[in-house]
């Protein structure tokens, strides 16, 4: 009996929910408990739970690695346009030698940390764990990796989630958009835009485009 009103619940749970599609029945296996979950998967690729399981972790990951690199790309464009830092453009500082670490020891460490999968399940984050006290798979703790102490009751802590998923797709948006201009104008950010403040009507994104393959 409970089993059944359970089920009954995440029906009208789904029914009620939005979906990226208005009108659109989502998958069964997207059941809206997952942060984020607006029921697109049109290519069924997480039938498999235990493949869900893992694009979920990989979908975190790459989601903060690109909050971070947005942050990072505006933050040394504005400090480099402005003449307060001397530092090379986004697309070209990987060219440039950091006396932290070498450029084979910083690629190491990025595969280390970006590994989708490496809290998918209890055990795989190189044992710590304990150490990070770690909330859920995904979402570790402890006073280096949640130092306000935010959403400490992981379980209830959905609209947290939520948020953070939300920023996440956008700024992997604003990534490929921070790539594509890269590639067309040979620019970063913070020139295209002040280059678009100086001729608004004239310097625009079609323009530009249609330059561009002239």
């Amino acid at each position: 009996m409970s089993r059944n009103l359970e089920i009954a619940e995440n029906l009208l749970r789904a029914q009620q929910r939005p979906t990226w599609l208005p009108g659109l029945d989502p998958p069964p296996y997207l059941d809206g408990t997952l942060a984020g979950d607006y029921g697109f998967d049109p290519l069924g690729l997480g039938e498999d739970p235990e493949s869900l399981k893992w694009y979920v972790q990989a979908e975190l990951v790459h989601a903060r690695f690109a909050m971070a690199g947005v942050a990072g790309i505006l933050f040394t464009d504005l400090l480099r346009v402005t003449g307060i830092k001397n530092l090379p453009v986004w697309y070209e500082a990987g060219a440039v030698k950091y006396g932290i670490a070498n450029t084979s020891t910083l690629i190491i460490i990025q595969f280390l940390l970006m590994g989708p999968g490496s809290q998918a399940k209890e055990g795989t984050f190189f044992g710590l764990e304990a150490a990070l006290e770690g909330l859920e798979p995904g979402y570790p703790g402890g006073p280096l990796l949640n130092p306000l102490g935010l959403a400490k009751d992981i379980k209830n802590a959905q609209e947290w989630k939520l948020k953070e998923i939300k920023n996440g797709r956008l700024a992997m948006i604003a990534m490929l958009g921070i790539f594509v201009q890269a590639s067309v104008t040979h620019a970063g950010p913070i020139d295209n835009l002040l280059e678009h403040l100086s001729s608004p009507w004239q310097k625009t994104i079609i323009q530009t485009l249609a330059n561009s393959g002239s």
